[in-house]
Formats: C-alpha cells, sequence, structure tokens
C-alpha cells in the first residue's frame, strides 16, 4: 500500500485528523463520564453533553443503553473512527479500505485514546496534587471523578502511607501493561507504521 505526498495530502490529512480526533475525545469524555457517574452539572461535563447530543441522541432512539453502559456513545466513536479512517485513506489515494478492517482499526484506536486520557488524567491529578492540591477548578473537579476508580482499587491493597499516596504509581504501571498490550493488538489486526496515521487516537 502505498500513498500520495505533496502539500494538499498533508493539509487534508491535517484537517481531518485533528477535527476527527477532537470530536472523538469529546465523545469518549462522554461516555466515559457517564461510566463514572461524574458531576452532570460540571461547566465542562455540559459542554460535551451538548457537543454530542446532536448525533447522540438520533442514535439512542435505535441503540439503547446495556446496564447503565452507554452503548450509543461508543458506537459513535466508532462511526467517527470509521469515517476519519476512510477520509484519511482516500486523501492519501488509498481508497476504500476493507470495512471489517477498518472497523477493527476504530476499535484498537479507541482503546488507545482511552488509555491515553486516563494516562493523561493521572498525570495532570499528579500535577494538581503539588500544585494546587484543594483546587475547586471544574476541569481538576472532573479529571479526579475520572480516574478515581482507577486508583481505588489500589488503594485499597496499598493505603496511604505517612501521608504519601502511592496508590497512582502503581495506576500507571497497570496503564503503562495496558497500552503495551494495546500497541501488541494493533500489531495484530494489521496496524502498522503506515495505517497508523490513519487511526485516530494511536
Amino acid at each position: 500500500m502505498s500513498s500520495m505526498t505533496g502539500p494538499m495530502v498533508e493539509i487534508g490529512t491535517l484537517i481531518i485528523q485533528t477535527l476527527g480526533s477532537l470530536y472523538l475525545l469529546v465523545v469518549m469524555l462522554r461516555f466515559l463520564f457517564q461510566l463514572v457517574r461524574a458531576d452532570f452539572y460540571n461547566p465542562l461535563s455540559q459542554f460535551v453533553v451538548k457537543a454530542t447530543n446532536p448525533l447522540l441522541i438520533p442514535l439512542r432512539k435505535v441503540v439503547p443503553g446495556i446496564y447503565g453502559i452507554d452503548v450509543a456513545s461508543l458506537i459513535l466513536a466508532l462511526i467517527v473512527q470509521y469515517i476519519a479512517i476512510q477520509l484519511t485513506a482516500f486523501v492519501f489515494g488509498f481508497g476504500v479500505i476493507n470495512p471489517i478492517h477498518v472497523l477493527m482499526w476504530a476499535a484498537v484506536g479507541i482503546l488507545s485514546l482511552t488509555a491515553n486520557i486516563f494516562f493523561w488524567g493521572l498525570l495532570i491529578m499528579v500535577i494538581a496534587s503539588w500544585v494546587a492540591p484543594q483546587s475547586y477548578n471544574p476541569a481538576l473537579l472532573l479529571i479526579r471523578q475520572l480516574v478515581e476508580p482507577v486508583c481505588t482499587p489500589f488503594r485499597r491493597l496499598i493505603p496511604p502511607m505517612g501521608g504519601l499516596d502511592i496508590s497512582i504509581i502503581f495506576a500507571f504501571l497497570a496503564l503503562n501493561v495496558v497500552q503495551i498490550l494495546i500497541k501488541y493488538l494493533a500489531g495484530m489486526v494489521g496496524i502498522n507504521s503506515q495505517i497508523s496515521h490513519l487511526v485516530l487516537g494511536i
């Protein structure tokens, strides 16, 4: 599989990947915020809701939730990934790619993005614990609600010692293990260095 090059290809790819990545991030945040029961009335939560409702509300009419899991958000994330991959493939001159392959790549991209969201969320909380430990910033409150379920299992096994919470270190370690597994999964479904330019979140 060979690709075209040139400024128009780079510009087209930049636009598709940037807009696609931003919207995919918002959709996945909508899914994760609902999964962890984050504060719905937080200003950032409201932004995420308003940004995703136009596409998500019609989709929910045909894709109901299952056991409290917002399946429609995951389907929407797959659709965004699928469209972005196919559009980027067109820009590169690849033509239409096998839909089964695209769906597998899209799923792996979503897994990778989710791991990255938690990684950066944990990193922000570590930095905030040093520079603004008592902050009530809406963004920090929301991030704290998001990453808390990741830290809680480790905190039960390793309670704070001398006021120092080291559970987050093990949460980082677990996320690194997950990211390694996702990397190998990407290879198994055919995401090489060339294909990775098509997939959001990789």
